[in-house]
């Protein structure tokens, strides 16, 4: 089975996202680029990452008005991106507007509520509901909209899974058990994340950070080799 790890590539620095995906090519299923990566280096990076082989999941969370996100996806189509996200809370036309101007090979994701949030959170912006009701609200919005997935926890995967049997579910914010979550809230080891209904699994610091990433890629999937069917 194809590895289902992305190794999220989250540097402005070209030479170390070269440097990190030439490490890790032999092992990971792709690589993610983020905002950070494509504001400081633009599609030029974007391709000369995208040269070391690996699928390319642009991770740019596009959120603004259906025309303007029609438009914007339009422009990263000759890119051919395997995965690129945009906002679910960007409502049904926008999504659509994405999917309709996708590359033929590309999968357009929704981002629901991001790992960094927590109800607290979400009640600052006036959503009095829990992190998990928000998730499947917006799960099923995407679902009906006509793309091809969602960006969720690994907390909520499960509840969606159940909901969209056949929609990819990424989930970023995974660590390892032991590792330093960091920024985020809602995480879960890899191995609960693909056992709950995972398609792709994000994976940054624990990988990147590592003094020898291509082991430390190793050594998670290995975590994941002895699952049951």
């Amino acid at each position: 089975m194809k590895n289902p790890i992305y190794v999220a590539i989250d540097t402005p620095d070209l030479e170390n996202a070269v440097r990190i995906a030439e490490a890790v090519k032999d092992h990971a299923g792709g690589l993610k680029l983020g905002l950070e990566f494509f504001s400081s280096n633009g599609p030029a990076g974007l391709k000369r990452v995208a040269d070391v082989g690996l699928p390319i999941f642009l991770d740019l969370k596009l959120h603004d008005i259906p025309n303007t996100v029609g438009k914007a996806v339009a422009a990263l189509a000759p890119f051919n991106p395997a995965i690129l996200t945009v906002h679910a809370s960007g409502g049904a036309a926008m999504l659509s507007a994405a999917k309709k101007a996708a590359a033929a090979n590309t999968k357009i994701v929704a981002v629901t509520v991001l790992t960094s949030l927590d109800e607290t959170d979400l009640a600052c912006t006036g959503v009095n509901s829990a992190p998990s009701d928000q998730v499947v609200r917006l799960a099923m919005l995407a679902r009906d909209s006509g793309v091809d997935g969602i960006v969720c926890s690994g907390a909520e995967v499960g509840m969606v899974r159940r909901l969209w049997p056949a929609g990819t579910l990424i989930v970023p914010g995974v660590r390892p058990a032991g590792a330093d979550v960091a920024d985020q809230k809602r995480v879960v080891t890899p191995r609960q994340a693909l056992e709950d209904g995972a398609s792709v699994l994000v994976i940054g610091r624990p990988i990147t950070g590592a003094a020898d990433p291509a082991r430390a890629i190793v050594d998670i999937t290995a975590s994941l080799s002895h699952m049951p069917a």
